[in-house]
């Protein structure tokens, strides 16, 4: 089992800046890939980035590509969304995932959730 728990949400003007965190705990974090996720009210979660094990893999949605950065210290068994330029389109509630084997956009080749951050952008 690897319990996830993100942090670093909140609220923002636009065109500031949040990084948000995901730890894991509990079963070792080796060779998971990592994505984060967003879900806005009313509509379906729909990927954001994900980066590989090794963190030499990386892929963005086309919405955010340029603004937000994913990276990962497997010494700190953290994975970080840098995400900067915000909109209010981004305001969702974000969740990161890990997974032995993915397609970085498919919500179930994830095996594990955190329970999300809310992160809302004022314009």
């Amino acid at each position: 089992q690897v319990h996830l728990v993100e942090s670093g949400g909140g609220l923002v003007q636009a065109g500031g800046c949040l990084r948000l965190s995901c730890a894991a705990s509990g079963r070792t974090f080796s060779g998971y890939a990592m994505g984060w996720f967003r879900q806005a009210p009313g509509m379906e979660r729909e990927f954001v980035a994900a980066i590989t094990w090794s963190g030499g893999i990386t892929d963005y949605a086309d919405s955010i590509k340029g603004r937000f950065t994913i990276s990962r210290d497997n010494a700190k068994n953290t994975v970080y969304l840098q995400m900067n330029s915000l909109k209010p389109e981004d305001t969702a509630v974000y969740s990161c995932a890990a997974g032995r084997t993915v397609y970085f956009r498919v919500t179930t080749d994830y095996q594990y959730w955190g329970q999300g951050t809310q992160v809302t952008v004022s314009s």
